[in-house]
């Protein structure tokens, strides 16, 4: 029995099953408990079943991630980021506080150094975490970030937010042992607002 010929687009498309990754299905799952606050059988059979239906219909492309998690990088990552929000928390407050003096901002383009995409996401998501500093925009295909930053004051101020910004990024890269690619020349300018 002969076959009909397969079009060229039907051999590289993946199947609808290769869809279903693992984790995925898990977090979807989970969002589905927590979105109904409910930690029932019901609820979790429920949201398994909406997760596969999910994957199935909208599948994700596969994720190509090297990650090797070392525990006390990542202690270190975490203790010095709540430090950051803490210290951070206590500048900003001050900054507010000192009603005769006008804070001047500024919006600076740092190039990280590596070309991982979770290592652009961790450092954009914990740099707009921490006060007086918020991610205004990410580049994916160069890999910069645009921060706007509470009271840079002058030079020495927006030096002072770079060096952060690249001493937190290889904080990830020691925890996260990310795939991180060719390390890469810094250029950065600031825009004063």
């Amino acid at each position: 029995m002969r076959t009909a010929p397969q079009r060229p687009d039907e051999l590289s498309r993946p199947p609808r099953v290769a869809g279903l990754q693992p984790a995925a299905v898990l977090w979807l799952a989970a969002v589905w408990v927590a979105l109904w606050g409910d930690l029932s059988a019901f609820t979790v059979v429920g949201g398994l079943v909406v997760a596969v239906a999910v994957c199935l219909v909208f599948p994700f492309p596969r994720l190509r991630m090297r990650l090797r998690v070392r525990p006390l990088w990542l202690g270190w990552l975490v203790v010095r980021f709540l430090a950051d929000v803490v210290v951070a928390s206590v500048q900003v407050s001050w900054t507010t506080l000192q009603l005769r003096r006008e804070p001047r901002n500024a919006v600076i383009e740092v190039d990280l150094r590596t070309d991982s995409d979770l290592v652009l996401t961790v450092v954009a998501e914990m740099t707009s975490l921490v006060p007086g500093s918020l991610v205004v925009e990410a580049r994916r295909s160069t890999h910069t970030l645009f921060l706007h930053v509470l009271d840079a004051g002058d030079q020495r101020g927006v030096d002072k937010m770079r060096r952060q910004t690249f001493a937190l990024e290889r904080r990830v890269v020691m925890a996260l042992g990310a795939d991180t690619g060719p390390v890469q020349e810094t250029r950065s300018e600031e825009v004063s607002s």
